[in-house]
């Protein structure tokens, strides 16, 4: 048996016939960008998240920098985010002149321990950026109120939770900004890159609006400083399509997540949903000891395994001006060594779980 890992093909083909004749009206009508498709995608992200202020952008990178262009980040700006996640959360904050500051994650979710943020916060932070990772958004009450005491914004890094709940609240409207991917693995995937980004309030909608055509209010009057930050249309008719179904998409993953919860055995340590918030499963991620051994293994029978993330931001050498070292964040550092993700896409069937759990258990 041969595992897809996204199964992106199938994501195709359940929709076939009406991706074709939404892309082709596009290319009919030669509205490419900021039109009619993005428009009423932008209405259907604000009625999906409960955020009446929603942007679709070029990427879930752009959106990050967007987000923190509005707010006004610069040189000697501090912002505290995870080292364990993928690049562009951390990237954006340094490509704007600004300083990630680093804080470990919680060893059973993943994401930052909102118990250590407070330590990390100098005169110089102007941001908290957690990271939903693997499809579960953070311990957002905690950092909010922590945002609130100090004064500072908070972005969440979305790129894997769009449609996941926190306390009854979609991902994408529980802070000052939420920041979205719709690359095309990615639980809501389009054919490109797209992504989108969420404001809080009126006034940061209309900046981040005209920021990501390059600042512009009007047809050559620049307000500010922006970028080309623009979702195309094409890939706004796709998207219009998937959310529509994304609901039950989201269902079959839990289904999958699921399954393999209850089929694995407990000697793998399996991902951990707290209870008042629910997640995408953007990856369905275990830790294994001997990680390649165990991939190789897999790999012989057909089953591909991915690594999310394999070394930490702080040990990256993009990021060794900051001074960081080995030992700085060792639940971070472990759990880098450690976290295979198994293929996860809604169309995995029942028998294709057994197939993989039945392997990885031998093996282990």
């Amino acid at each position: 048996m041969n595992i897809d890992f996204a199964n992106l093909t199938k994501a195709f083909e359940e929709h076939r016939e009406e991706f074709e004749k939404v892309t082709l009206d596009v290319m009919h009508s030669a509205r490419y960008i900021l039109g009619k498709e993005t428009e009423e995608f932008e209405q259907n992200l604000s009625t999906f998240t409960g955020n009446n202020y929603a942007l679709g952008c070029s990427s879930g990178t752009d959106a990050l920098l967007l987000a923190m262009m509005a707010m006004g980040l610069r040189s000697g700006d501090e912002v505290i985010t995870s080292p364990f996640t993928f690049i562009a959360t951390a990237e954006t904050i340094a490509c704007l002149g600004a300083k990630p500051v680093f804080v470990d994650i919680d060893e059973e979710t993943y994401n930052i321990d909102a118990s250590k943020i407070e330590r990390a916060i100098t005169k110089n932070t102007k941001a908290i950026m957690p990271v939903s990772l693997y499809g579960q958004m953070s311990d957002m009450d905690e950092i909010n109120a922590i945002a609130e005491k100090y004064g500072l914004a908070v972005i969440e890094d979305a790129a894997q939770s769009f449609g996941a709940t926190y306390k009854g609240k979609r991902s994408c409207n529980v802070s000052t900004f939420g920041c979205t991917s719709f690359f095309p693995a990615k639980p809501l995937g389009c054919f490109g890159d797209g992504g989108a980004i969420f404001a809080s309030n009126e006034e940061d909608y209309e900046k981040i609006k005209a920021m990501r055509v390059h600042g512009q209010v009007e047809r050559y009057t620049h307000h500010y400083i922006g970028m080309g930050g623009r979702l195309d249309n094409l890939q706004a008719a796709v998207l219009n399509v998937k959310l529509k179904t994304y609901e039950n998409d989201i269902s079959r993953r839990q289904a999958v997540a699921n399954w393999y919860t209850e089929k694995l055995s407990e000697k793998i340590i399996r991902p951990i949903v707290k209870p008042d918030r629910t997640s995408v499963w953007a990856q369905y991620t275990v830790r294994v000891k001997d990680r390649g051994r165990v991939q190789q293994k897999l790999l012989e029978v057909g089953i591909p395994t991915a690594v999310h993330y394999p070394i930490p931001m702080h040990l990256q050498k993009c990021f060794a001006y900051l001074g960081y070292k080995i030992g700085d964040f060792p639940i971070s550092e472990l759990c880098a060594q450690e976290v295979m993700s198994l293929p996860m896409n809604p169309y995995l069937e029942e028998s294709e779980i057994e197939y993989i759990t039945t392997n990885l258990n031998i093996i282990l």
